[in-house]
């Protein structure tokens, strides 16, 4: 049995992704809890410990011992973790910037709350993040047979976007989803096995993208998420997972974690390239002399 952990860590992690975590832990019967939350995530875990079992076809005892694996005391204090997520996955800047002025507590400079902030959030990414998935999303990645194409939300198209340009010189086969209705329709009508959809989505997730991410799975592409730690609905359809923190100076979620993860799948893959990603750069840039692209 894994030794509890901490309700601190808990918090920072979230619990679908101290799931993900603990799921080579886990006996087949366990795995089974463990799928049926992470399909119906959070709402799989807000019925009764009967219910669970029922959609995960195990015991109620089975479901406990689990939730003991992951560190929770009991069923009810699973629960509160999980409304906690809820509320916390509902938190709007404007929330956030409220919240703050109730505090009555002076502000410290941007730059030292930045100081404070960043560093913690990107580090604890990166060791959250289990080598497994990773690796796992990686290994698409360098299959050069996958068509990649990327879509963000609001903000987070510029990930999808910052992604996109890299893979075009590492890799090629990769794109852009438009923000135009008839260019998406033509860039997604032939979606099938041989595609790999990166989606990122945070808080105050959008239907659409789970609507996206709905149709290209059904329609046999696999999909890579970019989320926070409390996890896009999308990660019940995701084969690879990889969450940020977003922990921030300001009442925005902050991008610096997301970007580092970005950054290390890119290196990670430039890694299991080798020279294949060598000779594209070279490619790249020849191209680049030849056209006259700068």
């Amino acid at each position: 049995m894994s030794n509890p952990v901490p309700a601190d860590e808990t918090h920072a992690v979230g619990v679908a992704a101290l799931i993900r975590q603990r799921l080579g832990e886990c006996s087949p019967a366990e795995r089974r809890v463990a799928r049926a939350l992470l399909a119906s995530y959070p709402s799989a875990g807000l019925g009764t410990v009967a219910a669970l079992a029922e959609r995960a076809e195990v015991s109620a005892p089975t479901v406990l011992r689990f939730l003991s694996r992951l560190g929770f005391g009991g069923y009810p204090e699973f629960q509160r973790a999980l409304r906690d997520e809820l509320a916390e996955r509902e938190t709007s800047p404007l929330t956030a910037y409220r919240a703050t002025e109730r505090s009555g507590a002076p502000p410290r400079g941007a730059l030292s709350r930045a100081a404070a902030a960043l560093p913690e959030a990107v580090g604890g990414t990166l060791a959250d993040l289990p080598q497994g998935e990773l690796d796992a999303a990686v290994r698409l990645f360098a299959d050069q047979q996958y068509r990649v194409t990327a879509a963000g939300g609001r903000f987070s198209a510029l990930f999808a976007n910052y992604l996109v340009l890299h893979l075009m010189q590492v890799r090629g086969n990769s794109r852009l989803l438009p923000a135009g209705p008839v260019e998406r329709a033509d860039m997604l009508v032939d979606v099938g096995k041989r595609d790999l959809v990166v989606l990122f989505d945070f808080r105050r997730y959008e239907e659409s993208t789970l609507a996206l991410a709905r149709e290209v799975t059904g329609r046999g592409a696999r999909v890579v998420l970019f989320t926070d730690r409390w996890l896009s609905p999308v990660a019940g359809l995701a084969e690879v997972v990889l969450p940020s923190r977003v922990d921030s100076p300001s009442p925005y979620d902050s991008f610096v974690p997301t970007l580092a993860l970005v950054e290390t799948l890119v290196a990670a893959l430039i890694d299991r390239l080798g020279p294949v990603a060598g000779a594209r750069l070279k490619a790249m840039e020849g191209a680049q002399q030849a056209f006259g692209v700068r």
